[in-house]
């Protein structure tokens, strides 16, 4: 229920026209919410496909399209494909509108950490650090604590960093959060959320702006 209601909530920072990048986890999600609501844009993998739709039906399914989490998808009408140097010069180049990325833990001045957890098993850096510098507008999106009920919107990060100072906006399933001039700002709360509970749940320290 809680990534359901991130899901909907990022998807309101999609507008028609856009370039987006899904990141791995919560984001990719957000592919059947934009299929469902008949938004016109094109989402972007860095593995090589500018075009992904939906999640794909039994029959649908195509184990050569694959999102940038290894996923099956589909590509709209349109869609294009190359390789992943060119996919790059796209986002490094800043051709991506938005990109939406999971984390781990975000800080109080918009530090991201969502790469790696010291002593586990890392798949790959991705195209991350990449997107941090080279989008033109960074989201993350993530449940406000973890399995132990501990805050990941923290002071300072504890896991290694993707990038400092690079997220605009943060969503949970408790609030949304800008970062402007290094100030953390609560601007709306999630349905039924009170502005004590997430002050309860945020180890970082921010200013009330509803």
């Amino acid at each position: 229920m809680s990534k359901e209601v991130i899901v909907k909530r990022a998807t309101q920072e999609v507008k028609n026209g856009m370039y987006i990048n899904l990141g791995i986890g919560i984001p990719t999600l957000i592919a059947d919410e934009i299929d469902k609501l008949g938004l016109d844009v094109f989402l972007h993998s860095e593995n090589g496909l500018l075009g992904i739709g939906a999640y794909p039906t039994k029959d649908e399914v195509d184990a050569d399209l694959i999102n940038a989490g290894k996923e099956t998808v589909t590509a709209v009408q349109g869609a294009s494909f190359f390789d992943s140097a060119e996919s790059f010069a796209m986002i490094r180049g800043g051709h991506i509108d938005l990109a939406i990325l999971g984390g781990m833990e975000v800080s109080q001045y918009g530090d991201l950490a969502n790469y790696m957890i010291p002593k586990k098993l890392v798949k790959g850096m991705g195209g991350a650090m990449d997107l941090v510098n080279g989008a033109k507008k960074i989201v993350v999106v993530m449940e406000h604590v973890n399995k132990k009920g501990e805050s990941k919107v923290k002071k300072i990060c504890d896991l290694p960093l993707t990038g400092k100072n690079v997220v605009n906006r943060l969503i949970t399933d408790m609030g949304v959060f800008d970062f402007k001039d290094g100030v953390m700002q609560l601007i709306e709360l999630q349905p039924n959320v009170t502005l004590e509970e997430i002050q309860a749940k945020t180890q970082a320290e921010f200013t009330v702006c509803l």
